[in-house]
């Protein structure tokens, strides 16, 4: 009987290990592969941290496209405030850092700094992607579409803290 008391112990703390979060102070992992020819193309910013250089920021989104030397064309724009508001873009370039998984890579604006763009979740056919860096200063999630699933939302919100995010600290984008 103490054996059977014991398992079911041991069982109901390995359910609430399961079930805890992870600490931020864990390193962050990316989804396991990525197809960059299914990644190309046009992303709308649904939620965001808060950035300086995305202060003001509505309507925001991203295009990717593939550059002749294989890197990505990154080409990121929003409006000033308002949907009529003046017309922001920041153009730049990304390239794979694992080849492996193609879920981790760097992008420049202006050289020479450049920040990690760590793809840490992803639609089953591409319909979103939740994009962040190691120390999870910097957090979007992106669609294909102006605006997600008010269910498929709350499903990347409860990925997001259990893998160490402040969600509190997320920003709506506004989306015409």
């Amino acid at each position: 009987m103490a054996t059977f008391k014991n398992i079911l112990v041991s069982l109901g703390m390995l359910i609430s290990m399961m079930a805890t979060p992870i600490k931020a102070d864990k390193p962050l992992e990316t989804v396991a592969h990525v197809d960059l020819d299914r990644y190309l193309g046009e992303w709308y910013e649904i939620a965001r941290f808060d950035a300086p250089f995305q202060q003001g920021c509505v309507a925001s989104r991203a295009h990717y496209s593939l550059n002749p030397d294989g890197t990505l064309k990154v080409v990121n724009e929003c409006r000033s405030e308002t949907f009529d508001g003046k017309l922001r873009i920041a153009k730049g370039k990304a390239w794979v850092v694992d080849k492996v998984s193609n879920a981790k890579l760097k992008v420049q604006f202006f050289w020479p700094f450049k920040g990690d763009y760590w793809i840490i979740d992803l639609g089953k056919d591409y319909e979103f992607s939740v994009v962040s860096e190691p120390k999870r200063k910097f957090l979007w999630i992106l669609s294909r579409t102006p605006h997600m699933e008010l269910k498929t939302y709350d499903e990347i919100l409860e990925k997001l803290k259990f893998l160490g995010f402040d969600i509190a600290q997320l920003l709506k984008t506004p989306q015409p």
